[in-house]
């Protein structure tokens, strides 16, 4: 479906300038841009790029003009781009019901606008409010509580009393609520510690590829509002991750950590158990943190400190050779000179 220049200004805040009325069908980097497309540039050498191309229009941000080109002024062009792709790509829509193959507890409570795809199972005394989505392959266990307009992709695994909040977006393969990882020796034999909590994921939350969230050992483990999640990360039993942080990929903590409000751990990155995370802290990738950090700090390394720190220590390390060299010379002179004073 086309839509005019000016109509695409309006839903991302922008301005047109040049002719408003030129018809837009797609979103393309400028060097595959086509007639019809839309394109981006957020400095200059993506604008001189830009508006060499096929594209029809150019997004930007900043006081760009051209004589050749429809532009699309925006506030910041990085959240604008977000909000135009889904006008030419809108997601799946998923029809309402319930698949033949599916399996559905009696007990269960699934809201008639919800869309239960192929071969999942819903157990007892779910209940799964309007407009979710379960895409094929799920499992949701009993008791599990699911807010209105959530997703879960391929193969999801929800354990029992999982309790999903609004607009939650759960990608393939993850599960949620698996045993956490409690044992107590006892005569030479790991004894297992029953994990009898659960997880609670709030709204607006998204949870990348094969991502494991275990459940609580008795109360719950928690994944704040907003809080964004990357494929492959580890989140252990009794974990509180708070509002609008991001995990990147292969990230693991764990257990009773504690994260504040945005809090960002980039990849490969390791927390200890039983540590406060606070508020706006950075934690670089491959970082292994085992002490609390205060709020507003950045910290990387193996083991983390804050960031100055480390980097002088960095420093210091590339500093060594020299040092070394330098250290043997005056050992050497020093040498040279002793020996020089004991001749008669």
């Amino acid at each position: 479906m086309a839509l005019t220049a000016a109509e695409i200004a309006k839903q991302i805040d922008g301005e047109v300038l040049g002719d408003a009325s030129v018809p837009l069908c797609g979103f393309a980097p400028a060097d595959k841009a086509k007639t019809g497309d839309l394109t981006f540039a957020e400095n200059q050498t993506y604008f001189n790029r830009a508006e060499q191309s096929a594209a029809s229009a150019i997004m930007v941000e900043g006081q760009f003009t051209s004589t050749k080109k429809t532009l699309i002024r925006v506030p910041n062009a990085r959240i604008a781009f977000a909000k135009v792709l889904p006008l030419f790509f809108p997601e799946r829509t998923l029809a309402p019901g319930v698949h033949p193959t599916a399996v559905v507890a009696t007990s269960a409570q699934v809201d008639p606008t919800a869309h239960i795809g192929p071969h999942c199972v819903i157990d007892e005394q779910v209940r799964i409010g309007p407009r979710c989505a379960l895409h094929g392959g799920n499992f949701v266990g009993a008791n599990c509580v699911l807010a209105s307009d959530t997703q879960l992709f391929p193969n999801v695994v929800l354990y029992p009393r999982t309790q999903v909040g609004q607009r939650v977006r759960i990608h393939a393969g993850a599960i949620i609520g698996s045993d956490g990882f409690g044992y107590v020796l006892d005569a030479g034999a790991h004894r297992k510690v029953p994990q009898i909590g659960y997880v609670i994921i709030h709204d607006d939350v998204e949870i990348g590829a094969n991502v494991t969230i275990d459940r609580g050992a008795l109360g719950p483990t928690s994944i704040g509002r907003d809080a964004k999640i990357d494929n492959l990360v580890q989140i252990a039993h009794n974990v509180a991750i708070g509002e609008h942080c991001l995990v990147v990929a292969q990230s693991g903590i764990a257990g009773s950590t504690k994260l504040g409000n945005f809090v960002t751990l980039a990849g490969q990155v390791g927390l200890a158990g039983h540590l406060k995370i606070g508020n706006k802290v950075t934690i670089a990738a491959q970082s292994g943190v085992m002490h609390d950090i205060p709020d507003g700090e950045k910290w990387f390394g193996y083991p983390a400190q804050p960031d100055r720190q480390t980097k002088r220590q960095i420093l210091a390390v590339q500093q060594l050779p020299e040092l070394i060299r330098r250290v043997a010379e005056l050992e050497k002179k020093l040498a040279e000179t002793a020996s020089n004073s004991r001749k008669p």
